[in-house]
Order: C-alpha cells, then sequence, then structure tokens
C-alpha cells in the first residue's frame, strides 16, 4: 500500500513573495510554446530544457525521440520534461549517485523552480521515491498544484525569483548550489582534486608581451652577467720573467762552403 505525500508546512521563500519586478538581463527568460514563431524558438526551449534538468547535454545524453515528438506537436512540454527526469542520463546522473533526500533536493528545484521548504517536505518526497519509485515521483510533482499554476503544460520550469528589487545579490543558481554527486561519491571519483603551483603564473596580454629584437627579452641574460663575480687579478713581476726563452728561435742546419762564413757560424754557437 502506498503511503499518500505528508503534509508539510512551506515557509515564506522569494518564490512565494508576489511584487513588482522590473524586467532586466538577470531576470529569467521564459521558454513557452505558445509563442513559438520559427524553427528557432523550439530549438531554444529544447536547449533551455537540456540545462535545467541535465544542466548540460552531451551528444550521447540528448533524446532524440522526445525532441521529434516536441517539434510535431505530439506532446507539450511537460511530458517532454518528463521523459528527460526519467531518462537514463538522469537516473545515471542524479538518482544513482545520491540518497533519496539529496535527489529529492534537485528534482524539486529542476521541476518546480525553488528549493525545498524544510526537512519536512524532504521527508515527505523521499517516502513518495521508496514507495512509489522513481516514475511515482516525477508524475506526483509534475502533476502538482504547484507546477500547473506557475507553468501548466506549455511553460518550461525555471528558477523562480532569482533575483529581488531590494537585493544587490540575488538568489544562486541551482547548480552552483547544489552539485550533480554526493560528497561520498566526490570522494570515490576522486574530484575536486586540489592542485598545487610552486610558482605563480601571471598572465600579460598579447599587446604587451615583447617583440622579437626587443630589450625585455634580454633582460635576464643582463641580470645574470651583473650577478656573476669578476675573475681576480694576478700580479706579476717583471724581474721574473725571462723574455729570452719566450722569443722563439730558429736553427737551420745547411753546409757552409765558405770557410769565413762556417767560422762565423761555429763562433756565433760558441757564444750562444
Amino acid at each position: 500500500m502506498a503511503i499518500p505525500l505528508l503534509n508539510y508546512s512551506p515557509v515564506t521563500q522569494n518564490s512565494r513573495v508576489e511584487g513588482y519586478e522590473i524586467p532586466g538581463d538577470d531576470q529569467p527568460k521564459i521558454y513557452s510554446t505558445q509563442n513559438i514563431l520559427s524553427s528557432t524558438d523550439i530549438d531554444d526551449l529544447i536547449e533551455a530544457a537540456y540545462r535545467q534538468i541535465f544542466f548540460h547535454a552531451f551528444k550521447a545524453d540528448r533524446e532524440k525521440f522526445l525532441e521529434s515528438q516536441l517539434r510535431s506537436n505530439q506532446i507539450t512540454v511537460r511530458e517532454f520534461v518528463r521523459g528527460l527526469l526519467l531518462a537514463n542520463t538522469y537516473r545515471n546522473s542524479f538518482y544513482k549517485m545520491n540518497n533519496n533526500y539529496r535527489f529529492v533536493e534537485q528534482t524539486v528545484q529542476r521541476v518546480l523552480g525553488r528549493d525545498i521548504f524544510n526537512k519536512e517536505e524532504t521527508l515527505a518526497w523521499s517516502i513518495i521515491v521508496a514507495t512509489k519509485g522513481i516514475e511515482g515521483f516525477v508524475d506526483a510533482l509534475l502533476d502538482s498544484d504547484e507546477y500547473l499554476d506557475n507553468f501548466g503544460d506549455d511553460i518550461l520550469p525555471y528558477q523562480r525569483r532569482r533575483v529581488l528589487p531590494t537585493r544587490n545579490q540575488g538568489e544562486l543558481p541551482f547548480n552552483i548550489k547544489s552539485p550533480r554527486y554526493d560528497e561520498y561519491y566526490r570522494s570515490i571519483l576522486g574530484f575536486p582534486k586540489p592542485v598545487f603551483q610552486s610558482s605563480v603564473r601571471r598572465f600579460t596580454p598579447q599587446e604587451k608581451q615583447p617583440k622579437a629584437g626587443s630589450p625585455a627579452l634580454f633582460m635576464d641574460m643582463a641580470r645574470g652577467l651583473s650577478n656573476s663575480q669578476p675573475l681576480p687579478s694576478q700580479r706579476v713581476s717583471a724581474v721574473s720573467v725571462n723574455f729570452t726563452s719566450g722569443v722563439p728561435y730558429r736553427r737551420v742546419n745547411f753546409p757552409i762552403n765558405d770557410p769565413v762564413a762556417a767560422a762565423a757560424v761555429e763562433k756565433a754557437k760558441q757564444g750562444a
């Protein structure tokens, strides 16, 4: 016997407060099939649906059959969202990588466009997941009065009241506030990994980088020359230098026929 959804008391949140808001760049864009004017509009709606449910869809994660049905008006936006929530990508990335409490929190953020009210709501939806499975949980969210009143069949869910007029900073996006994997699975997968750098890298714009021939390219070489130690000077006395031995002397041995020249050469040898 399935347990019905337990009653929980909603608290005051930004999504439940009505107020006048001036449209701007920070306001979420509402995608609906009621204002589709061209094929580009339906492409934008499909991409926004992938970002809302999957955060990012690779080529292998795309549901081509659901996209074809939505383009041909065979299904509504609400049925397209249901197909994405029951796809293998959402099951493997969110349902199997988190416990029921965290899975409920992430699914409520993506489907209803708001945060969980309190632990009572988390427990109530977790019981639906445990008793009816993921299919019953998704159907209960999409068939709830809150979803039908805010989005209906044609409007794609979005984060409601993210920016407040009386605050300089609005609410953080759900994808930043609630990571896809739980802390337990993040430790198993080994991320985030700390990266330590021994040196600090500084970014230099391309227009400020030195060109070929610039003196800045030779600064390291100039600093290396200035830091080098000069060679010690050697002191040599002129008295201890033998200049005679330093002069090259070539001896030529050839026969001399002239007896006078031969005597002069012999005398020069004896004098040396």
